[in-house]
């Protein structure tokens, strides 16, 4: 079920008393005043924020599900991992996934007792399911744009007695709706397209399964990873041109990916939206929106950064969901991928002027 996002515009003004603020008030606090028993009211700055309380209120209706906000998408991310692992436990990751969610199973989770097995997303259900505890899922793959059956290995993995966690944070719950497909918990890097104007980090963890996100607020509240009380103000301000800036921006990335296929200047080029491409079939099947990432994979690792500084209506930068367009070399961070292959976020400048640059700037490489 797609969420209404007009409504979800109207959430707080719905509820407001006669001379209350309609934009939502940034609560900068630590204390609260708190005299006599504490039971039932906010205590802590570690522990209750009135700032967060109505961004997880619109985070779990773009969800549909019970929400938890915190300070990065990796902040998410561990407390998606710490509260549903434990010694002994198997872990299934992907190997061609955000390299980052990799470093922290092998530096971390793996030396506190599980096993941690990754494989590419491509090959991700080759070898079976039944026998892990937590199958962490990312589709489409970052970087490459390979996607997973969503709904058939949640079902097989909760038929196992296993749990599912998905990163969503490359469609957005716009765009892909994973617990909706059946997958147990959903995962985003809120910093990329959700906040969409590169000034914050934030990340949130959603889930249907009450025990989970008791361990989840659990985690949160004893580790400290909570998020600022700013930086929950401008997410939230973000979050009300989500749905503007994601339509213009997966519009656009669908008219370049059709133009840039046919661009001789570009050997490979990898978009969902593509009939050619090869996640095109899941994903027209299991996504509302192509996204707005693509990438391109130039004839060498030169031209491609020349074709990347050189345009002046993309950002070289890493991160993505922004409404500047940005662009970079994955191999630079390790990725296994050509030393010419470009990931291309697609922004919200005008569709012909983006193009016109983009052109201009393959032209002179």
């Amino acid at each position: 079920m797609s969420p209404k996002t007009g409504e979800m515009l109207h959430l707080r003004g719905n509820a407001l008393n006669k001379g209350e603020p309609v934009a939502l008030p940034l609560t900068q606090s630590s204390m609260y005043h708190l005299p006599g028993a504490p039971d039932g009211y906010a205590s802590y700055g570690r522990v209750d924020n009135p700032t967060w309380v109505h961004l997880e209120h619109v985070l779990s209706h773009l969800e549909n599900a019970p929400c938890l906000s915190f300070p990065s998408g990796m902040a998410a991310i561990s407390a998606a991992l710490f509260a549903t692992v434990k010694a002994g436990a198997r872990l299934l990751i992907p190997s061609d996934g955000y390299y980052v969610t990799r470093l922290l199973a092998d530096r971390f989770l793996s030396h506190l007792g599980v096993s941690v097995v990754e494989r590419p997303t491509t090959a991700f259900a080759e070898g079976g399911l039944d026998e892990f505890d937590v199958v962490f899922l990312e589709s489409p793959s970052n970087p490459g744009l390979d996607m997973l059956d969503l709904p058939a290995i949640a079902e097989t993995v909760r038929e196992a007695g296993g749990i599912t966690v998905a990163d969503n944070t490359t469609m957005t719950p716009l765009g892909q709706r994973p617990l909706d497909l059946g997958v147990d918990v959903v995962v985003s890097s809120d910093t990329k397209a959700m906040g969409g104007h590169s000034d914050l980090l934030m990340g949130h963890v959603a889930s249907r399964n009450p025990q989970i996100m008791e361990r989840v607020e659990e985690w949160r509240r004893v580790s400290g990873a909570i998020p600022g009380p700013h930086e929950a103000w401008l997410l939230h301000r973000g979050l009300e041109t989500l749905d503007v800036r994601f339509d213009r921006m997966c519009s656009s990335a669908q008219v370049l990916a059709e133009r840039l296929a046919a661009h001789p200047a570009v050997k490979h080029i990898r978009y969902p939206g593509l009939p050619g491409d090869p996640a095109h079939t899941l994903a027209a099947a299991q996504t509302a929106r192509f996204g707005f990432l693509l990438s391109i994979t130039l004839d060498s690792e030169a031209k491609a950064e020349q074709f990347i500084n050189a345009c002046p209506l993309l950002r070289p930068a890493t991160s993505f969901g922004g409404v500047h367009s940005s662009a970079e070399r994955r191999a630079r961070w390790g990725d296994a991928v050509d030393p010419a292959f470009i990931r291309l976020s697609v922004g919200c400048e005008p569709l012909e002027e983006l193009w016109q640059a983009i052109e201009a700037s393959l032209k002179a490489v």
